[in-house]
């Protein structure tokens, strides 16, 4: 990755107010781009995104990428180069409770980002954000590559894999490599496993459920203990992210496709394992149910090939679960003591960039 690209750039977020959306715009902050930021609510309390100020460096508006009008008004008037689509309802049980809202966002959302931007010339490149459980995930052993069907058991999953198809749609017909010298705009969606890191208080999810549990001395409830999954330090998707966002701005006709940006194979691992380490890490029990209540449909394994990512951009990851993890409870720690979490987010920013 070229720091010196990102100076000046312009850059959109949406979703910035998220986990993930919290820790790239502090990133861009610090590599020197113009940071604009779109997203309709700050969705946890805490938030990575209120303990690290994140808006005091850019520009943040408050909108839905639902609403048209406002997403449009917002484009033309900021005037983005590049724009990383990351606004979504990004949860599989909530997409259960409300699947009008889970389809609406990340299907007619990303349909509304990719119609604006037909009628925009500043922006260069859209980097569209979606899931590895966009696939239809037949719980195989083998990693998921990009050439793999769509699919999505659930609401969520299944709309990650629509959002892909509108994104490849949108690409055929009015952004084609093929034409690229005409409409100059280059776009890509992008695939990630199971990100990890500080700062995340999403409602069930095993890391922030975790990290309550044990703030809080009080009992953690696990699903499924066996379910294997990619996990993987929130810096290593997003460094692929920008990473990708450089070549398309020099090549769009060439990387104008979809990309997996996760974990190597020995870093994916069963819930109950990812359990053991973060007790050991942190040097404290765990106290831990089986909550055996009966819950929708989750898959119990699902893998990324890598493969095309590391061969066709370079990119490779830079830490292995456990390193991640370290990471993980070191910025939890700092939390609990009341330290700066900024300067704490900027600093393993700046140490993982170094490794």
């Amino acid at each position: 990755m070229n720091s010196e690209f990102w100076k000046n750039k312009k850059v959109l977020v949406t979703g910035h107010t998220g986990f993930k959306g919290s820790w790239l715009s502090i990133w861009l902050q610090k590599l020197g781009a113009n940071v604009v930021g779109f997203s309709k609510s700050i969705p946890t309390k805490p938030s990575l995104y209120e303990l690290a100020h994140v808006e005091d460096g850019m520009i943040s508006i408050m909108g839905n990428v639902n609403d048209l009008n406002k997403l449009t008004e917002v484009i033309n008037e900021q005037k983005p180069e590049i724009i990383i689509h990351m606004a979504a309802q990004s949860l599989v049980h909530e997409s259960y409770k409300d699947p009008i809202e889970t389809y609406t966002t990340n299907v007619i959302g990303t349909v509304n980002i990719m119609h604006v931007i037909r009628s925009v010339d500043s922006v260069r490149v859209l980097i569209n954000v979606t899931s590895d459980k966009c696939y239809d995930n037949q719980e195989l052993e083998r990693g998921y590559t990009e050439d793999d069907p769509m699919g999505g058991f659930d609401p969520y999953s299944s709309s990650k894999g629509c959002a892909e198809l509108v994104t490849s749609a949108f690409r055929n017909s009015y952004f084609n490599s093929t034409e690229y010298k005409k409409h100059r705009t280059a776009i890509a969606s992008v695939r990630a496993g199971n990100v990890i890191g500080g700062g995340d208080w999403a409602e069930n999810r095993i890391i922030p459920d975790i990290m309550k549990g044990i703030l809080e001395n009080s009992v953690v409830k696990i699903r499924n203990p066996n379910a294997i999954r990619p996990w993987q330090f929130v810096l290593e998707p997003l460094s692929g992210y920008l990473l990708l966002a450089e070549k398309l701005w020099g090549n769009g006709e060439k990387f104008s496709e979809s990309w997996n940006f996760g974990p190597d194979y020995n870093d994916i691992t069963t819930v109950s394992d990812l359990i053991k380490k973060i007790s050991h890490l942190w040097i404290t029990e765990i106290k831990l149910e089986h909550n055996k209540e009966e819950f929708n449909h989750e898959s119990n394994i699902l893998k990324l090939d890598c493969t095309k990512a590391k061969q066709r951009l370079g990119w490779q990851p830079k830490t292995n679960l456990d390193l991640g993890l370290k990471y993980l409870v070191e910025w939890y720690k700092e939390y609990e003591l009341g330290n700066d979490m900024k300067i704490i987010t900027e600093n393993q920013i700046r140490e993982f960039s170094e490794l």
